[in-house]
């Protein structure tokens, strides 16, 4: 699947779009560069979804937690650009998360490849020469 966003005010049409594409799968592996725009399509993502909490990057935090207002469930956001060694991932219990059923969108994934669920999602974002982003959703 492939979704264009023209334009930031485009992109909780995208992410609505994102969102009626998910099905059981709930790991979602964000690669683009640094400033594709993978924590603003997150953050619109999280909106769509009814989140009301402040939604941004766990880049220090390493994940943040969200709850839908609507539907309750859960929602965890990673950030793993700031980590060193995959002991770290081990040690903040990643298999909680990843395995909890939750929608987990993980940033830098590149850096846990190995630990990711066979059933992960690779959604790449790339900034366009105009500036738009095309976003696409693959199986890893």
């Amino acid at each position: 699947m492939e979704i264009k966003i023209e334009s930031l005010d485009q992109i909780h049409e995208a992410a609505k779009k994102f969102i009626a594409a998910i099905d059981e799968n709930t790991v979602f592996a964000l690669y683009g560069k640094m400033g594709a725009g993978k924590t603003t399509f997150v953050k619109a993502i999280c909106e769509e979804l009814g989140v009301t909490d402040v939604i941004n990057s766990p880049t220090f935090a390493i994940v943040n937690e969200y709850r839908s207002e609507e539907t309750a469930e859960l929602i965890y956001h990673f950030d793993f650009y700031r980590i060193n060694k995959l002991e770290e991932v081990y040690d903040m219990g990643y298999e909680d998360y990843f395995y909890s059923g939750a929608l987990c969108f993980i940033e830098w994934p590149e850096l846990v490849e190995e630990l990711l669920p066979g059933n992960t999602i690779k959604v790449s974002i790339e900034e366009q020469e105009d500036g738009s982003r095309t976003v696409t959703m693959n199986q890893l």
